[in-house]
C-alpha cells in the first residue's frame, strides 16, 4: 500500500540543504549528485514525515510542523535521543541516523531515520491482508502485548530515567492538557469547563512510574510485510516519557474504534479495530490488565481522560487550520470531532 504521495507545498523543505548536511554524516551519499526523490507521508497530524528514497536505500526525515505550537510539543532532538536509547533495550525501534539542531538547513530541527519496511495499519488495510476474525483478534493483543513489553523497560537500563518528573503524573497530565485546550479553544468547540473539572476531582494516584509511548494506536505500529500478524516496529514517539501506563492505555483505546459504535466514531475512524474478530476497548483493558498486573477499578477515568486529552489534540491541529496556519484541508473538520470527543466524554463522566 502507497501511503505517501508528492510534498504539499507549505509543507516542502530545502531537499538539496539537507542532502548535503547528510550526504557529510552517512557514508555512500557524497556522490550522488541531485539528491533524494522526496515524498510525503500522509498519515499521521503533528509532526511531518517524510521519504527520502536513494537509488539503494530509502530513509525518513521528521520535522515540526508549521505555525503555533505548545512549548514542551515537536521536540525532535528528545523524539530522537527515545529512540536511540531504547534501541538496545526494545527492539521495536527504528535505527536512527542523524539529528539536526542547525536553523541554517530548513529552519527547523529535524532528524533521519532507517525506513522500517513493513505494513502500517491505516484506516482500513491494504487489499492484499486480509484477516479472518481469529487472525484480527490475535494480532490486537499481539499489538496489546508490545504496549505490556514497553512498559516492562528498565527506564535506568535505556537511560532515560530523566524524563521522568516523579510522582503525580496523572494530576500533571490533567491540569496540563486542560491548560492546552484552554489555550487552543475557538469559538465552534465546548468550554468543557465541567468535564475538566470531573477530571480533576476524580483523578486516582499513579498505579506505578514506568516508559510509556503516549500516542499508542494501530497505525503507529508496522508489521511484517510476509506476516501481518507479526510488530516489527513502532513509530512516532514524539511524546515518549515516564508515566503511569493507564494513562497510556487510556490514550490508546481512545483511537479504538469498535464495529457498533456510533457514526460520528465510525467517520472518526483511523484504524481498523472494527474488523470482526478485534476485541472491544473493555476486553482490551481486561487482557492488559492481566498481563500487566495492575488492577483496572477506576477505569472510567482513564477512558475519559483518553477522549478529552484526544479532543485537546485535535483542537490544537484544528487551531492551526482556523488562524490559517496551515491550509491542510485534512484538518478542516477537526472542530466536528473536538465536539463529539468532548459530548461522548462527558457522557462517561455522568
Amino acid at each position: 500500500m502507497v501511503d505517501h504521495r508528492a510534498v504539499r507545498s507549505e509543507d516542502a523543505f530545502d531537499v538539496a540543504a539537507v542532502h548535503k548536511w547528510l550526504a557529510e554524516r552517512v557514508d555512500g551519499l557524497d556522490g550522488l549528485a541531485g539528491g533524494p526523490e522526496v515524498r510525503q507521508f500522509s498519515g499521521g497530524a503533528s509532526n511531518l514525515t517524510y521519504l527520502l528514497r536513494y537509488p539503494d536505500r530509502d530513509l525518513i526525515l521528521r520535522r515540526p510542523p508549521a505555525g503555533r505550537k505548545a512549548s514542551s510539543a515537536h521536540d525532535m532532538g528528545r523524539e530522537y535521543r527515545v529512540q536511540k536509547q531504547l534501541a538496545p533495550v526494545f527492539r521495536y525501534v527504528p535505527g536512527m541516523v542523524a539529528f539536526c539542531d542547525d536553523p541554517a538547513v530548513i529552519g527547523a530541527d529535524f532528524y533521519v531515520m532507517e525506513r522500517l519496511n513493513g505494513i502500517i495499519p491505516r484506516k482500513d488495510f491494504p487489499p492484499e491482508v486480509q484477516l479472518d476474525p481469529v487472525q484480527a483478534r490475535t494480532l490486537a493483543f499481539t499489538v496489546v502485548d508490545t504496549l505490556v513489553e514497553l512498559h516492562d523497560v528498565d527506564p535506568d537500563a535505556a537511560g532515560l530515567a530523566d524524563l521522568g518528573r516523579g510522582a503525580g503524573y496523572v494530576e500533571r497530565q490533567v491540569r496540563g492538557w486542560s491548560d492546552r485546550y484552554r489555550k487552543a479553544r475557538t469559538w465552534n468547540v465546548p468550554k468543557a469547563e465541567r468535564l475538566m473539572s470531573w477530571l480533576a476531582d476524580n483523578q486516582p494516584d499513579d498505579v506505578r512510574s514506568c516508559l510509556i509511548h503516549n500516542d499508542y494506536r494501530l497505525d503507529n505500529v508496522v508489521l511484517a510485510a510476509d506476516d501481518p500478524l507479526r510488530v516489527v516496529g513502532v513509530l512516532d514517539w514524539e511524546m515518549a516519557t515516564i508515566g503511569d501506563p493507564l494513562m497510556d492505555l487510556g490514550g490508546a483505546l481512545a483511537y479504538w474504534i469498535q464495529h457498533d459504535d456510533p457514526y460520528l466514531s465510525q467517520r472518526a475512524r483511523r484504524q481498523p479495530t472494527h474488523l470482526p474478530g478485534m476485541p472491544t476497548r473493555h476486553e482490551v483493558v481486561e487482557y492488559y490488565c492481566d498481563r500487566a498486573g495492575l488492577p483496572a477499578g477506576n477505569w472510567a477515568f482513564y477512558e475519559v481522560f483518553g477522549l478529552f486529552r484526544l479532543a485537546a489534540i485535535a483542537q490544537q491541529i484544528y487551531y492551526r487550520y482556523h488562524h490559517k496556519q496551515t491550509r491542510n484541508p485534512a484538518f478542516r473538520q477537526f472542530w466536528i470531532t473536538v465536539n463529539y470527543l468532548i459530548q461522548r466524554a462527558g457522557k462517561i463522566a455522568r
